[in-house]
């Protein structure tokens, strides 16, 4: 069973890097949508009917994994397959590295209006006020946090539970995203989903942070500085995991992430994290180039752990 599923992550973890996000009737969009309809019919300004909401879905999908798993473990093969599927549905390495990649892109090219309109692929922030130190900010911090979330935390999960762990990992990741911010609708019928969010990544978020650790030298950083700033800076953060691998991100470029952050639904005053310069382009570049490594090395952590795991 553990060959099965450390080949099949290997061979999603390929898949993402090759493919990108499937291009068509992507699974986890048809989720969302389906998430959206349900929110229709049991929204509630209340934590309970959000609770409900949350395990009728996140349920449901963990459900739909495990008799996908029961139907492959019947031979390696087949499990490798099934696991590589789910593998390739739920990682987002890919298409995190291509919007990093455009970004900063645009912000060399000093084009603040086309990095303004692309921000949202990439976060929920107010992008009309966010200069173009905002905006570099703004995405080094979202590209390390979705290292962790899009592709560390769906890696881990499915070494240790595998088609189950990676579609339910999915499921809860995307209802946070969807529900689990502080918005006045959301404040209380979210509230499950987000807790739901920071439970599933209460450990992979400290893998993620890890491996910025031992990935820094590779992009140029400086792992002493990602370790110390990790260390000191990332229990300040409001996100018991976002923090994490957040204050690695500016220890290893070497660079300050938070502070005054802007949503729709309000403004959040977030505590510096590290002591170097401001981000500009060449940082957003090289938070890409981190991440990536960051994602190839969860992908062998995570084929080892589910190697050996029985």
């Amino acid at each position: 069973m553990g060959a099965g599923r450390a080949l099949g992550l290997l061979l999603g973890v390929a898949a993402d890097a090759v493919f990108g996000d499937p291009r068509r009737f992507h699974p986890v969009a048809a989720f969302g949508t389906a998430a959206a309809a349900l929110e229709e019919r049991l929204y509630a300004d209340s934590k309970a009917a959000g609770a409900a909401y949350s395990a009728v879905l996140a349920g449901g999908t963990v459900a739909a994994g495990v008799a996908v798993e029961r139907l492959a473990r019947r031979h390696w093969l087949a499990q490798a397959l099934a696991t590589g599927l789910a593998t390739w549905t739920v990682l987002g390495g890919n298409s995190l590295a291509a919007e990093g990649t455009a970004m900063g892109r645009e912000l060399a090219d000093g084009d603040v209006e086309a990095a303004r309109a692309r921000l949202p692929h990439l976060c929920g922030r107010d992008a009309a006020r966010l200069d173009t130190l905002g905006l570099a900010r703004a995405t080094v911090e979202s590209v390390a946090e979705n290292t962790s979330d899009a592709v560390v935390a769906p890696l881990f999960w499915g070494a240790v539970a595998g088609v189950p762990g990676l579609l339910g990992y999915r499921a809860a990741n995307t209802l946070d995203a969807m529900v689990g911010h502080k918005s006045p609708r959301h404040l209380r019928f979210g509230w499950a989903s987000a807790r739901l969010d920071d439970l599933a990544n209460l450990l992979p978020s400290r893998l993620a942070a890890l491996l910025v650790v031992a990935g820094a030298p590779v992009v140029g950083g400086s792992a002493q500085q990602a370790l110390e700033t990790w260390r000191r800076d990332a229990a300040a953060h409001p996100s018991p995991n976002a923090g994490q691998v957040e204050a690695a991100f500016a220890g290893a470029l070497e660079i300050r992430l938070g502070g005054r952050t802007t949503y729709a639904h309000g403004v959040e005053e977030r505590p510096v994290m590290g002591h170097g310069r401001n981000p500009d382009s060449g940082h957003v570049t090289r938070a890409v180039e981190l991440s990536r490594v960051v994602g190839f090395a969860a992908g062998a952590v995570s084929a080892v752990i589910a190697l050996f795991r029985k």
